[in-house]
């Protein structure tokens, strides 16, 4: 019998049950700290590497304290643009990471189909990257942050596994550069030529009355 076996059988005995599930207790502590290290180790890493853009960490909407990805805006304000991001989703009893671009707020039909959008899309989806409602463009990544295998990697060759996930948003911004900030821009001008339109709705009817 080895050395691990030995310790389960241990936990598995009724009397121990109170230890086997203070020790859980503590595993869970220590998943979560190391997931949340991973998220702000990985917003620096990207933050050092993206100088055209903001970068925060995503809090888990019902535990603050709980890290679950973090995303990139332009640092020209706008309140609709393409975000690029990485997010983990929980898949039943295990997590994952999956990356793409999330539109910020809900495009009218027409803003989604603006030139510039419909040219990011094609090339999106040409690459394999699949779209819905809230992202334009999202793919799976071989990443699942509460797996052991993703943990003991963290823990002893972190920087190898960091430049790997900063290599997936990198290759987003860089390959896509042009086309992305195209897109941004056509989104922040349309959005102002909506504005000047209600505006002008607006007047006119205080005119009329």
């Amino acid at each position: 019998m080895n050395e691990e076996q030995a310790v389960l059988n241990f936990f598995a005995q009724k009397e121990n049950l109170p230890l086997a599930l203070s020790v859980a207790n503590q595993v869970d502590g220590t998943r979560q700290k190391l997931n949340n290290d991973f998220w702000l180790a990985l917003s620096e890493r990207i933050v050092a590497s993206a100088p055209d853009w903001r970068v925060s960490t995503t809090e888990d909407r019902n535990a603050t304290e709980c890290l679950v990805g973090l995303h990139l805006q332009p640092k020209v304000e706008q309140k609709l643009y393409l975000r690029p991001m990485l997010e983990q989703q929980y898949l039943g009893d295990t997590l994952r990471v999956y990356y793409g671009l999330m539109w910020s707020a809900v495009p009218t039909p027409e803003q989604k189909q603006l030139g510039a959008i419909n040219t990011l899309h094609i090339t999106f989806q040409e690459a394999g990257f699949k779209s819905n409602e809230n992202f334009l463009a999202w793919q799976w990544t071989p990443y699942y942050p509460r797996s052991m295998d993703f943990l003991l990697r963290f823990s002893s060759d972190a920087d190898a596994l960091l430049n790997e996930a900063v290599d997936l948003i990198q290759n987003l911004l860089v390959t896509h550069h042009d086309a992305l900030h195209s897109a941004n821009t056509a989104l922040r001008e349309s959005s102002k030529s909506a504005v000047s339109v209600v505006s002008l709705d607006r007047l006119r009817v205080n005119l009329e009355r």
